[in-house]
């Protein structure tokens, strides 16, 4: 897994959505301390720009929704979120939750414990993208093994021949034609249902 090392804070780009407050005011210098590249905005914006890796965020019940929307209209990979939180009862906690933060700060907000929390939700996303690539990986080989399965389940019927002449059969179709296996297997299939199509009159 990836693992976000202290010497990579200089490069992370944050955005502060946050009132222009004490409490903003501490999260923008520490974070300047740290060596982050700090963006503010208040309230929160249309939508995130692409270059932001983590999101400090009130939470208010007045400007949720509009949160909402800027992290769901964010482009490329998404950030991580540290909610920055006034008290907690079961609806702030809901709040927290909707927005799917990796950490949350209370006010009065203090310099100590900011970065810890910016580490921690950074490393926490950057394992959670790993584990999303890595199961986009593992769905797409799946998929891949089904359509070849598929592939030779047509050949065995049509051409008489067993499982270990079909995957023989669609291995060299797929190196004279330059293509992967996965895709001769698509090809195939897509043959088969046309002219499954045409001897049924549809």
């Amino acid at each position: 897994m990836p693992r976000l090392l202290l010497k990579d804070l200089r490069e992370l780009s944050v955005l502060i959505v946050h009132p222009s407050d004490d409490d903003g005011a501490v999260v923008h210098e520490q974070l300047r301390r740290i060596g982050c590249r700090t963006e503010v905005a208040w309230p929160p914006p249309r939508a995130l720009p692409a270059h932001i890796d983590v999101v400090f965020t009130a939470i208010s019940h007045d400007h949720h929704d509009a949160l909402k929307r800027m992290l769901r209209r964010s482009e490329g990979a998404a950030p991580a979120v540290i909610a920055v939180v006034d008290y907690e009862n079961p609806a702030m906690l809901q709040l927290v939750l909707d927005i799917e933060a990796m950490a949350v700060i209370s006010k009065p907000v203090r310099a100590f414990g900011l970065l810890t929390n910016l580490v921690v939700a950074r490393n926490a996303s950057l394992e959670q993208r790993a584990l999303s690539e890595r199961i986009g990986k593992l769905e797409a080989r799946l998929s891949g093994l089904k359509k070849i399965a598929k592939a030779k389940s047509i050949l065995m019927e049509s051409q008489g021949i067993s499982e270990q002449s079909a995957y023989r059969t669609l291995r060299s179709q797929a190196m004279s034609k330059r293509v992967s296996i996965e895709e001769m297997a698509v090809a195939i299939i897509n043959a088969n249902d046309l002219l499954s199509s045409r001897e049924n009159g549809t």
